[in-house]
């Protein structure tokens, strides 16, 4: 016990309280709200304490490293405004909401204050939802996975891929500054929604060529269900508003007539708070001097509600190591007798989720990568397998893993 508060004491030193006159939330007796279930830190002194949390949110007032944005520092209590007045998805909940992280003297101060507060968050076993700031944000994140010594795969909701050059950090280059960290502790980035006219042919050759995983925007409209296991797979989900189309989320500086849609967005959200593995998901750019009518950050709010609810109803069914229970899991082994090769399916009798087993020889490689050697899929791969077909996915990691 002395151990936790000195933990959750040291964790107050970079947060400050929620204003909570901004955010404006008051219960009402008629109708329970998420906000009535949520412990909010609303007054110096009275940081809340994490011992039964599951759930953690925060915000991030920070935007120096925006490309075009300066004022989506301001989002989380916008988002908040909405979020708070939401039915409660779920009967029993423990949320801490940990306020703000201010802006330090200089960037780098807000990334430290970030990192080691996810990093204790994380440790701790807390799921954390980031509200408001930029996207380099993203950097920090995958930092206080490296303190953790955790390689990772993170996952972009994003119409651009992030790749652009520059020696200082910021929303559009934070993908170059993670991929050059000596050592790495990046597995795989997968972008979710790229438009090919924002990044062209070359960038997209560049993912290609650095193995990472893609979904086009079309390609996951037409079938949703084709972004659900990167997103499962997945430790972090960032998402960068301008991902949405302008008129479901006008609050963005470069703000596109294409893109997600609202109720897309929600069911992406809900593919991460649903996945054992996902353990932060953060929300960017968005811009309230840009908002019409609180239209954008009303959206995102459904968006976290959407994450809650799924995190609620996770299944606790990663079929890890040991726990590839008869009782819990069907096993399928299909030969591919053209390739020489069998892959072995596991499919989830709680949740009918499916994984496939991609295989390690290397004995240092299996035990780096031990938690990407069970890769999410779908029905659809099982189905390519049966036909005699390597599926996309497995074939992917199979080259990731093996080098």
């Amino acid at each position: 016990m002395i151990y936790e508060f000195l933990l959750d004491m040291e964790l107050s030193n970079y947060f400050e309280p929620i204003d909570i006159e901004t955010v404006g939330f008051q219960s009402q007796e008629f109708r329970p709200m998420l906000g009535d279930d949520i412990v909010a830190y609303t007054e110096r002194g009275r940081f809340p304490a994490l011992g039964e949390a599951r759930l953690a949110l925060l915000g991030v007032k920070e935007d120096r490293g925006s490309v075009d944005n300066r004022g989506c520092a301001a989002a989380p209590d916008p988002i908040r405004h909405y979020l708070y007045r939401l039915a409660k998805p779920h009967e029993e909940m423990h949320i801490v909401d940990l306020g703000n992280i201010a802006p330090g003297a200089e960037k780098r101060d807000t990334y430290f204050a970030l990192i080691e507060a996810l990093q204790q968050l994380i440790e701790q076993g807390l799921t954390v939802v980031i509200l408001g700031g930029s996207d380099d944000l993203v950097f920090p994140i995958y930092k206080a996975y490296e303190v953790l010594g955790r390689v990772i795969n993170i996952c972009s909701v994003d119409s651009h891929f992030n790749l652009e050059g520059g020696e200082e950090i910021n929303s559009r280059n934070y993908l170059q500054h993670i991929i050059l960290q000596q050592p790495n502790y990046l597995f795989d980035y997968m972008n979710v929604g790229y438009q090919t006219y924002f990044v062209g042919q070359e960038m997209v050759q560049l993912m290609e060529e650095l193995k990472f995983s893609t979904r086009r925007l079309g390609e996951v409209q037409v079938k949703m269900e084709n972004a659900e296991p990167l997103i499962r797979y997945s430790d972090v989900v960032a998402v960068d508003i301008s991902a949405v189309r302008q008129s479901d989320a006008p609050a963005n500086a470069v703000p596109s007539p294409h893109g997600f849609y609202g109720e897309q967005l929600c069911q992406i959200a809900r593919f991460a708070g649903m996945s054992d593995k996902t353990s932060c998901m953060g929300f960017f750019e968005m811009n309230p001097a840009r908002d019409h009518n609180g239209q954008t950050a009303h959206m995102l709010a459904h968006a976290v509600w959407f994450f809650i609810e799924g995190f609620y109803y996770r299944q606790n069914d990663f079929p890890s190591s040991g726990i590839r229970d008869k009782q819990f899991y069907k096993r399928f082994t299909v030969e591919l007798r053209e390739h020489g090769l069998d892959i072995v399916f596991y499919k989830s009798l709680k949740s009918d989720r499916w994984w496939m087993e991609v295989p390690c020889d290397d004995t240092e490689r299996r035990e780096r990568y031990l938690r990407h050697t069970l890769i999410p899929c779908s029905y659809d791969d099982y189905q390519r397998a049966m036909e005699n077909e390597i599926p996309e996915l497995w074939w992917h990691y199979y080259n990731r893993i093996n080098g």
